[in-house]
């Protein structure tokens, strides 16, 4: 059940900061809640290999291109689901950061 109720969160936080950003639209809740599976199975599969393969990069950066690699990870889960569409890169970094920040928030509510 918790794992529903996450999911939910998620779906949720998604149409916020996609409400709250000029750059980002999102056709419904159907799409936030594919874009929510979408987004999970992308940092559970994807993330953890990417993130292995750039290390020596982000350690140059101090960990700044891992900002950049999860904003390119959004932007490849936006063309994967049809209904959501991200004008650009930068509005899909600002959504990382806005999505992770309302994420939180409601986070707080769920106990």
């Amino acid at each position: 059940m918790k794992i529903i109720i996450n999911w939910f969160l998620i779906a949720i936080a998604i149409a916020i900061a996609a409400y709250l950003l000029p750059g980002i639209a999102i056709g419904g809740l159907v799409p936030a809640l594919i874009l929510a599976v979408v987004l999970g199975a992308i940092n559970t599969f994807i993330r953890p290999v990417l993130i292995i393969l750039t290390l020596p990069l982000s350690i140059v950066t101090l960990g700044l291109f891992a900002l950049v690699l999860n904003t390119l990870l959004i932007m490849l889960a936006a063309a994967i689901v049809p209904g959501v569409s991200v004008a650009g890169f930068f509005s899909a970094l600002l959504f990382g950061i806005v999505l992770a920040l309302v994420h939180a928030t409601l986070k707080r509510f769920e106990d």
